[in-house]
């Protein structure tokens, strides 16, 4: 079975509440678990009615929460890249490093890598302690943003790596030809090269990421029975076809409480569908969310190859 789920979906559809229920129900059928809430507004405790944090909290027996603080994954991503720079550079004194990672917080890109290594941290020092972990995501754009930065940065990495071969292999040349030159006590074995071994590292964080989302994890989107819903999980599904994610799973929630009419596209029905019909009066303890019937879901989760549904 996998190790992972991930709920996504626009905002309002009731990724939380099925994300909670779904990992409350593998709980109690004794595996261990952790919910992880990767979404800046969060309300995971609130449908635990615990208060969580940035690290584990028990909820109940065999059942883990927590939520992610971004805010500080982004600080943490920007200490990192500042040490890195710091080590790999040894004329990076005399750079204005504050001002460029001051204005780096805002830039395009960085909350999307905060996220990636939020999970990385929770993949490499915490899973071993669970059977699984469940990831309630954010918002769509967010959520495809940073599932796609692994096979997107990875594209860019490659060519930078081949970059800094040419660099270090004109070096060699240079000092054949003029042993005496500048150049000469510059880096030009790859073994040694500080940059070329950063790059090679970054490139093997990128794949166990990729490889991650791809293959160790069940992934599902949740809809309401509206159109918008459908058309961003036909989104959705375009975009995770794209990065070789596959979808396992399309939840719709709330059916029997809407009267808008909706269909589901033909371009999902080879995707597994499973119904939900939330209380109509609310979820008001923890113990409500048993009546959110996971049993499907549950069992097509563990049911499910480590690379996925065809």
């Amino acid at each position: 079975m996998h190790s992972n789920a991930f709920f996504l979906g626009k905002g309002g559809v009731g990724k939380t509440t099925l994300s909670a229920a779904f990992g409350l129900a593998l709980a109690r059928s004794g595996k261990k678990v952790l919910v992880a809430s990767l979404d800046p507004a969060h309300n995971l405790g609130d449908v635990y009615r615990t208060e969580l944090g940035d690290a584990p909290t028990p909820v109940e027996p065999g059942l883990d929460a927590m939520e992610v603080d971004l805010a500080s994954w982004v600080e943490k991503y920007l200490d990192e890249s500042r040490q890195e720079l710091k080590t790999t550079y040894s004329y990076a004194g005399t750079m204005n490093l504050e001002s460029f990672f001051d204005i780096m917080k805002y830039s395009p890109g960085t909350e999307e890598y905060a996220v990636l290594w939020a999970i990385e941290h929770i993949h490499c020092e915490l899973a071993a302690s669970y059977d699984l972990v469940v990831f309630d995501t954010p918002p769509t754009a967010l959520s495809l943003r940073f599932l796609a930065m692994p096979a997107i940065s990875n594209l860019w990495v490659a060519e930078l790596t081949k970059l800094r071969e040419r660099i270090l292999d004109r070096r060699t040349s240079i000092t054949r030809i003029n042993p005496e030159s500048a150049v000469a006590s510059s880096c030009v074995d790859k073994d040694d090269d500080k940059v070329y071994g950063r790059l090679g590292a970054i490139r093997k964080r990128l794949a166990a990421l990729q490889n991650l989302f791809s293959q160790e994890s069940y992934v599902a989107v949740v809809i309401n029975p509206d159109q918008l819903s459908v058309s961003e999980a036909i989104r959705i599904k375009d975009e995770l076809e794209k990065i070789r994610i596959p979808l396992s799973g399309i939840c719709v929630n709330k059916r029997g409480i809407s009267k808008a009419d909706w269909s589901l596209d033909k371009r999902l029905h080879k995707i597994k569908t499973f119904d939900f019909g939330f209380r109509a009066d609310g979820l008001h303890e923890r113990g409500d969310l048993r009546t959110i019937e996971t049993e499907e879901l549950v069992a097509d989760f563990m049911a499910a190859g480590p690379k996925g549904r065809a």
